[in-house]
């Protein structure tokens, strides 16, 4: 009897505990810090920090920012979150905040575009050379009829140009700083035409099998990010960015490749494409035969 008895203290103790802790008095967080967030809320924490970067450049703030979140690594992190929203299908555009912070954050300081000058435009102005030590012309009678007096003496005064009009560009007037800044689009740079500059297969055991590589660099060979590389295949199409991964370079990119499948690749900015391209054959040091992969390196003359 006594042990039902401590049955029933026990569960009446737990019920009025559960209707306390949840509805009268229920736990409530307040300034919680951004690290106990679940894993798909600090995606969204870190889009809208690199949403925040775009805008402002303060690589320092974003540092910050993304220390609340309490990851071992900040930049990996941006770089696996990108991947994946490329492997879900989101544009190119949502992507490159994530990929352009985490590039930053890699090389240590903002890529800040060059702020243009805004002019206004002044249209050439026909601005008469007068010669001021001749005197003034004299009134000549003419046939016309004669002006009001007030014109009269305005002629009077006026000298009489001795040289053809001259056109003089007036000096360019400053817009006002109170004008919208241009915004800017992290897009790749104009420039030449990207060309194939080596072809290397990719042989280590243990490495990912069938790991196509891609490098892409400027004529000064600096690796360039934010350049889109398209994969065909009979399967379908898909698309890789340089970028993600500034761990391993601005300029890298990567495609797994499947075994026995020829791929077209073509670099969107300059149009360069390479064809038939299917992943190696490699042995181990037991003769043991694997998937090999290959690096594509691709430059601007």
């Amino acid at each position: 009897m006594k042990i039902i008895h401590i049955l029933l203290a026990l569960l009446i103790g737990l019920g009025l505990g559960l209707a306390y802790s949840w509805r009268i008095s229920p736990v409530t967080y307040v300034d919680a810090n951004p690290a106990i967030l679940r894993a798909d809320f600090k995606d969204k924490y870190r889009v809208v920090i690199a949403a925040s970067y775009a805008s402002t450049h303060d690589l320092e703030r974003a540092r910050v920012r993304l220390e609340l979140l309490g990851d071992t690594d900040p930049t990996g992190e941006l770089s696996a979150q990108a991947q994946r929203m490329v492997g879900a299908g989101e544009s190119f555009e949502n992507v490159q905040p994530l990929a352009q912070l985490a590039t930053d954050l890699q090389q240590g300081f903002a890529s800040l575009p060059p702020t243009p000058v805004a002019f206004v435009s002044t249209p050439l102005v026909n601005t008469p050379i007068i010669n001021m030590t001749e005197a003034p012309a004299t009134n000549t009678p003419t046939e016309e009829p004669l002006a009001t007096e007030a014109q009269s003496t305005v002629e009077a005064i006026t000298p009489t140009p001795t040289s053809p009009f001259a056109q003089t560009a007036l000096a360019p007037v400053a817009a006002s700083p109170f004008a919208p800044r241009p915004t800017f689009t992290p897009v790749p740079p104009p420039g030449d035409p990207f060309t194939l500059v080596g072809q290397e297969t990719v042989c280590e055991p243990g490495s990912k099998s069938g790991l196509l590589q891609f490098i892409l660099m400027d004529a000064r060979r600096k690796q360039i990010a934010g350049i889109e590389i398209i994969i065909t295949s009979p399967q379908g199409e898909d698309h890789s960015f340089t970028g993600f991964k500034p761990e391993l370079g601005n300029g890298y990119a990567d495609f797994v490749m499947k075994a026995d499948t020829v791929y077209s690749v073509r670099v969107v900015t300059g149009g360069a494409s390479v064809p038939d391209i299917s992943a190696p054959t490699c042995k181990d040091p037991n003769g043991a035969s694997y998937l090999g992969g290959l690096m594509l390196t691709f430059q601007q003359p």
